[in-house]
């Protein structure tokens, strides 16, 4: 199992990060594609059409989500923590993605980059 931990700047106050993060309607909007989410503690939540899905574990609004996300035929499980600090440009996003199994790494730190940070960077952009 690998860990991926990386920090991103997006051009938007913490509140509105925050919101593009957990309203499942915000997150269609910057995605373009259907999502369940909730801010509710142990909720399932499914995100670009089903292809991410995993339980809310704990909720600090505005600052801190962490999920755990399932990957099929995993032990242990991989914990998503995204941390928003109020920074110059926006808001600073610190993740920390524990449990990544090792066949999918590549594939995952290019997915947090290239795909739901990029879309969200991009989302906020102008």
């Amino acid at each position: 199992m690998k860990t991926y931990k990386k920090y991103y700047t997006i051009p938007a106050p913490p509140d509105e990060v925050y919101l593009a993060l957990t309203n499942p309607l915000s997150i269609k909007l910057w995605t373009g594609a259907e999502a369940i989410m909730s801010t509710e503690t142990n909720s399932e939540f499914s995100l670009f059409d089903g292809d991410i899905i995993g339980k809310n574990i704990a909720f600090e609004e505005n600052k801190k989500i962490t999920q755990q996300w399932y990957f099929d035929g995993q032990n242990e499980a991989s914990l998503v923590t995204i941390k928003l600090h109020q920074h110059p440009k926006g808001t600073s996003v610190e993740l920390h993605h524990t449990n990544i199994p090792e066949q999918i790494y590549d594939e995952f730190v290019d997915g947090w980059n290239s795909s739901y940070f990029a879309e969200l960077h991009e989302f906020f952009e102008d």
